[in-house]
């Protein structure tokens, strides 16, 4: 990768501004990026938090046109926006954890300045992961939303169980009572997915996982089918609100009737790891299994 290193002219930088402790990072990334002989690039909200001089953008998908590399600091939150903004962008995204787990960030905020230097000496890879796509309605308008995680059909503030039938490819596969159904992408499986019972799945595979959450019938497991599937969700009738969110953020509320088609997204995320680190070596260090060196 040092040929691709060389190419690294303009490093663009994104930050969680609600997070104070970004601050600090992100003015010694501009230091060592001009200490490389470097150019340091910011979107307008980063720059005023850290006080940057510097060439800034409106916002990260302008500052992903303009640069080479994208430093993205905070968490796997801030992760995820960055790459819905850059969506199908060929600029990398490198994240710097500054968050808690942090599956998708590449290095922590305390290695930060021994991370920089192993991608300027051109010792990192770069891997792409699928985005995928809800359409359909909500709450009586047009949807098209993209998601790198996970969507998620979940119920409102009630505490009562909601219904919904779930389609692959135009046939059914069941109808679920529950508290509602994550749909992950493979990236997306250590995230919600996990959380609510569902298997860990390889980024490299081509798979959807979909999990439902507090299902009510017991036999209800989560269900891995084929990337290139069309998995369709219908709110039922009920008296209980529906909410669909995509990585995290609510959407909109689903209306009884009301269907939505997930399915893989035309464009990729493209991120920057630094060398030796993979996604199994990251599950032992993350979740403390056995073999792991924290």
């Amino acid at each position: 990768m040092k040929q691709l290193a060389d190419k690294i002219r303009r490093v663009g930088l994104v930050a969680n501004v609600e997070k104070q402790t970004c601050r600090a990072v992100v003015q010694q990334a501009a230091r060592l990026i001009r200490a490389s002989g470097r150019i340091p690039l910011a979107d307008a909200a980063t720059a005023q938090l850290a006080g940057l001089k510097c060439a800034t953008a409106p916002d990260a998908a302008a500052v992903a046109l303009d640069a080479d590399l994208l430093l993205v600091f905070g968490g796997d939150g801030t992760m995820l926006r960055a790459a819905r903004d850059t969506a199908g962008s060929r600029t990398p995204l490198l994240g710097v954890n500054l968050g808690g787990l942090g599956f998708l960030t590449a290095i922590p905020a305390r290695d930060f300045a021994r991370g920089l230097r192993e991608v300027w000496a051109g010792k990192f890879s770069i891997e792409s992961r699928p985005l995928i796509q809800a359409s359909g309605s909500a709450s009586g308008r047009t949807l098209a939303r993209a998601a790198l995680n996970d969507f998620v059909v979940s119920r409102g503030s009630g505490s009562r169980l909601i219904e919904l039938e779930v389609t692959v490819d135009g046939e059914e596969l069941t109808r679920y009572r529950c508290d509602g159904l994550v749909v992950s992408s493979p990236t997306g499986s250590t995230a919600y997915s996990l959380a609510a019972g569902g298997a860990i799945v390889s980024p490299s595979a081509e798979v959807f996982t979909l999990t439902p959450i507090c299902p009510h019938t017991l036999s209800n497991r989560s269900v891995v089918v084929g990337l290139g599937s069309v998995i369709g969700i219908r709110a039922l009738g009920g008296r209980s609100e529906t909410i669909l969110s995509a990585d995290g953020e609510m959407l909109a509320p689903l209306t009884a009737g009301e269907r939505v088609f997930i399915r893989r997204d035309d464009r990729k995320v493209r991120l920057a790891h630094l060398a030796g680190a993979s996604f199994f070596k990251t599950l032992r260090q993350k979740l403390s299994w056995s073999g792991s060196n924290v």
